[in-house]
Order: C-alpha cells, then sequence, then structure tokens
C-alpha cells in the first residue's frame, strides 16, 4: 500500500512538471474542434438547448411526468453534467490512437492525452453553464447556502471522469473494438443515469440500476445544490466519492504500468 502511495505521488509530481504541456495540448485540441465551424464555441450551447427542447416535448407533452420543478430546467441541468461526462469519454477513447506519432517517439507522460480530453470538455461545460445560469434566473431558481458544495461535486465529477478516460483509452489502444462497444454502452448507460427523469419515478429492477450507477448521485448533486438548496445524499455521494477518488489513482497506477506496452500497439 505504501509503495501504491508513493508511486502515485510521483505521478502528480511529474504531472506537474509537465503543467505547460497539458495547457498546450488543451488549447491546441479546443482550436481544432472549432477551426472549422462557424458557430465555434456556440455549438457548446446549442446542442444542450436542442436536446432540452426535443425531452422536453417528449417528456411533458407526451409521457407528461412530474418532477416537481420546470421541466426544462430538471432535464438541462442533467445534460451539462452528462454531456460533460460523455464528450470526455468519447473525445479520450481515441486519444492515444490518434496521436501515435506522439505516443511513439517523443517521452512525456502519456496520460496527457486523456486529461487533456476531460479539459476540453470541461470548457465546453462551463461555456455551456451559462445558459443553466440564464434559466435559473427565468424560472426564478435562486441558489442557497448548498451552492458552496459545488465545487466538491465538480471535483468528484472530474475524478470519476480522468478514471474512465485513463481506462478507456488504454483500453481501445490494445483493443480497437473498444471504440464501438463505447458508443453503444453510452447510449444506454445515460437512460440508466437520472438525467432524463429522476430515480423516484422508476420502479422495479430499473431503478436499482439507476441507484448503483455511479452517475446517478454525480447528477443528482448537481440538481440538489443548485436546484434544491440541500445536501447530497450523503451516503450515495459519499460512496462515489470515495470510489471516484481511489479509482482515479488505481486508473492512473495501471495506465503508468501499461505504458511501456504503448509504442508496440499504436
Amino acid at each position: 500500500m505504501s509503495e501504491m502511495l508513493k508511486d502515485f505521488r510521483e505521478l502528480l509530481a511529474e504531472q506537474f512538471d509537465y503543467r505547460e504541456l497539458l495547457f498546450q495540448m488543451t488549447r491546441r485540441d479546443l482550436v481544432l474542434r472549432y477551426k472549422q465551424a462557424a458557430m465555434g464555441f456556440a455549438w457548446a450551447i446549442f446542442m444542450p438547448l436542442v436536446n432540452t427542447a426535443i425531452f422536453s416535448v417528449i417528456f411533458t407533452r407526451v409521457a407528461k411526468i412530474d418532477v416537481g420543478m420546470p421541466y426544462p430546467l430538471f432535464v438541462f441541468t442533467g445534460l451539462l453534467g452528462w454531456n460533460f461526462f460523455a464528450s470526455s469519454l468519447r473525445t479520450a477513447v481515441n486519444s492515444l490512437t490518434s496521436n501515435t506519432s506522439l505516443v511513439t517517439k517523443v517521452y512525456f507522460p502519456r496520460e496527457i492525452f486523456p486529461f487533456s480530453a476531460v479539459l476540453v470538455s470541461l470548457v465546453d461545460s462551463l461555456v455551456a453553464s451559462a445558459v443553466l445560469v440564464a434559466m435559473m434566473a427565468y424560472y426564478g431558481v435562486v441558489p442557497g447556502s448548498a451552492i458552496l458544495l459545488l465545487p466538491v461535486v465538480v471535483a468528484v465529477h472530474l475524478c470519476f471522469t480522468m478514471a474512465c478516460s485513463l481506462l478507456l483509452s488504454m483500453a481501445n489502444l490494445f483493443y480497437r473494438d473498444v471504440k464501438y462497444l463505447f458508443e453503444v454502452t453510452i447510449q444506454l448507460w445515460m437512460f440508466a443515469t437520472s438525467v432524463l427523469y429522476p430515480v423516484s419515478l422508476v420502479g422495479g429492477k430499473t431503478a436499482v440500476l439507476m441507484q448503483l450507477n455511479p452517475m446517478t448521485p454525480i447528477i443528482d448533486a448537481y440538481r440538489d445544490v443548485l436546484l434544491f438548496n440541500r445536501l447530497p445524499d450523503p451516503a450515495a455521494f459519499g460512496a462515489v466519492a470515495l470510489l471516484s477518488v481511489v479509482g482515479l489513482a488505481w486508473a492512473w497506477l495501471m495506465f503508468h504500468r501499461a505504458e511501456f506496452q504503448f509504442a508496440e500497439n499504436v
């Protein structure tokens, strides 16, 4: 255990030494993402709004569900958290295979690639969060003292996302089928998370599945601190926080130990 902690501290120190490279990689990926897009960063706002409108029609006009608040605000908050997670993984899964020349020729911490993917998606989410602020003002939702826990929720979300990004990017380098399986899995995963509807409206085995899903307490925590002015569920969110931190440490160590095989598999 002490040896693992020592290795992890060394990884953190090395990542700190290469922080400028991480910044430059993130900047490069942001420029490439929007270079040929006429709307630029507006896409980060436009797509969540379109999805919010579509799901609002489906779940309020057709399914007619009641979530105890304006549904557009409920679903946009969920989509904002979910899109950050899904977009991060969607980019991270190919982050090593799309940078083969750098992986094989130059030494630096290879985890910079999946971490950069996460940071790019984080920037998109920060841009889109301006819409959430506007929607809260429109519906008269004023944040209370619980919003002070927002940095904690974001930190847990980041840890879980980075852990998944490390594992996915590494797995896809060794087995190229992973990226195709991921696309199917991420779609199903969203419907097993409380993005579009709360767990309270779902019964049976589906509710159990949603409660065991690590992303559900994270999405619920965003709504708790932003919209309901209450603390996240201590048991569920505490368990996910522990899982996220330990999972990130474990995934990072596994990634580092497999790094010497990367050049052979690109």
